[in-house]
């Protein structure tokens, strides 16, 4: 069995609690993993199979393949078949697996089922990954690089990467910058650990002149009060505080940075605040830039998901205000996969140096054949034609998800602009843990607002979740809207 299909199977199986792995060909083993799990009960008596057509989709097989294993196990009586019914799990008792004992079920189980449906933020739709077009550019690639490109690594990266992503990044993003600008990483978190190194060693923080010009070394960071502790564990690692800067309607309140000597840098999310979801104000992106030209420091700009813009074209990077002044940073994260392992640093001209010698003489992160492959991957114009193809995708995701909670829930809707792969729902006040809870006992795995907070943040604290909308494959993402409306609390 082709690797890739086993990989896609197990990533789609795991919203039917299946285990698609093992010898045997693509029926046999749908088969056998649908029997186990009516027969370990992870798929319950009563359970509805989604359509065979939607499900061939989602595995990548031919629908011939699943209506026969859906067949074969109706012959067999496991599942049953009833016009405008559909396929359910048969309504008996499962028997034992041979060799195991019957599987006691608590009466009153101390915690929720293994979840049925990941509504998590952060993960783009794997399921729509250009294959073909990445393969094509990977061929067309390899063919024509040069020898040279197969010996030791560049640490500033490939130039046809560099090239491709000049030009992108100023024709989308509105970023002024030339290939000896950009550095390629192998990611946002990367980026931030060649800025700030560990123990205080990186180039925004480390004992050379050239480092120290301009970098704040051992002055705190300001960052927005909301966003990933995971990118705060970071700077702490780094031995670096990061100090909340409070949030409203427009955005990060960069005027509260005159307030502290300190602070000679901020890292900040502008065209879309995670998680909160608002743009920082057009006022408040000039006012940031006179900060760091009056202060002499410097503004990380994180352009997360600055592509997906649902209500008008995207709000263009902060860096094109005064390249000297911001550290843009990018990567393929969500608009390709978190799989791909490629970023980049837009860098004002006196951090490069620095930067490169953080990476080392020799790229230790990103593979060359990658970078040569998303490089042809842009210039063969696949790269804009999968975005705009995933921009459609994700906004309709997300009109589902508003359409369904002004159905069931009209006393509560997402919050910010309609961008990005994820939403905040606003709650009642005081019910934000009960309703994570509730969430959980539906089957969902989703996160609270609160888990975002900066645990210094002194504003006042919002009861809300995060949606993710992109995860969820297509035939299950409606049940998934239904578990999470059940979940809401009453108006």
């Amino acid at each position: 069995m082709a690797e890739s299909w086993v990989n896609l199977a197990e990533r789609i199986g795991s919203d039917l609690h299946l285990e698609l792995s093992g010898a045997g060909g693509r029926r046999a083993v749908l088969i056998r993993a649908l029997r186990d799990a009516v027969r370990e009960g992870r798929l319950a008596p009563g359970t509805r199979l989604p359509p065979y057509r939607s499900l061939a989709a989602d595995l990548g097989i031919a629908r011939n393949t699943v209506a026969d294993a859906y067949a074969e196990l109706v012959a067999e009586g496991w599942l049953t078949a009833r016009q405008g019914s559909g396929t359910r799990v048969a309504e008996r008792a499962a028997p034992p697996a041979r060799g195991r004992l019957p599987k006691r079920t608590p009466t009153r189980p101390t915690t929720p089922a293994t979840p049925t449906y990941d509504l998590r933020q952060g993960q783009p739709d794997a399921a729509s990954f250009p294959r073909t077009a990445w393969l094509a550019s990977a061929r067309r690639a390899l063919n024509s690089a040069p020898n040279e490109a197969f010996g030791p690594g560049d640490p500033q990266g490939r130039v046809e990467l560099r090239r491709a992503l000049a030009g992108y990044l100023g024709r989308a993003r509105g970023v002024r910058t030339d290939p000896e600008r950009i550095v390629v990483c192998s990611g946002f978190a990367h980026a931030l650990r060649l800025l700030f190194g560990s123990g205080g060693g990186g180039v925004l923080h480390g004992p050379s002149p050239s480092s120290r010009l301009r970098s704040g070394r051992g002055h705190p960071i300001a960052v927005e009060s909301y966003g990933l502790g995971f990118h705060r564990s970071i700077l702490d690692t780094a031995g670096v505080r990061t100090v909340p800067l409070g949030l409203d309607e427009k955005g990060a309140r960069t005027e509260d940075l005159t307030e502290s000597q300190q602070i000679r840098s901020v890292l900040l999310t502008p065209a879309h605040q995670f998680p909160t979801g608002g743009p920082l104000h057009p006022s408040r992106r000039a006012a940031v830039i006179d900060w760091a030209r009056t202060r002499d420091g410097l503004v990380l700009e994180d352009d997360y998901d600055g592509e997906f813009r649902y209500d008008r074209e995207p709000v263009g990077a902060v860096q094109g205000l005064d390249p000297e002044r911001v550290v843009y940073m990018g990567s393929v994260s969500k608009s390709l996969s978190p799989g791909v392992r490629l970023g980049w640093l837009v860098l004002p001209e006196h951090l490069i140096e620095g930067v490169l010698a953080a990476k080392g003489e020799r790229e230790a992160w990103v593979s060359v054949i990658d970078q040569l492959t998303l490089a042809d991957l842009i210039k063969s114009g696949h790269y804009d034609r999968h975005i705009r193809r995933m921009r459609q995708r994700y906004r309709h995701r997300r009109d589902q998800l508003v359409n369904a909670l002004a159905t069931h829930a009209p006393h509560i809707s997402p919050t910010g602009v309609a961008a990005g792969l994820h939403a905040v729902l606003r709650l009642p006040p005081g019910t934000e843990q009960s309703t994570a809870k509730a969430a959980a006992w539906q089957g969902l795995a989703l996160e609270g607002l609160a888990e975002f907070r900066h645990p210094e943040a002194t504003m006042p604290a919002p009861d809300g979740l995060v949606v993710g909308y992109s995860t969820p494959p297509e035939h299950a993402y409606g049940a998934a809207l239904e578990a999470l409306c059940r979940a809401l609390p009453p108006g």
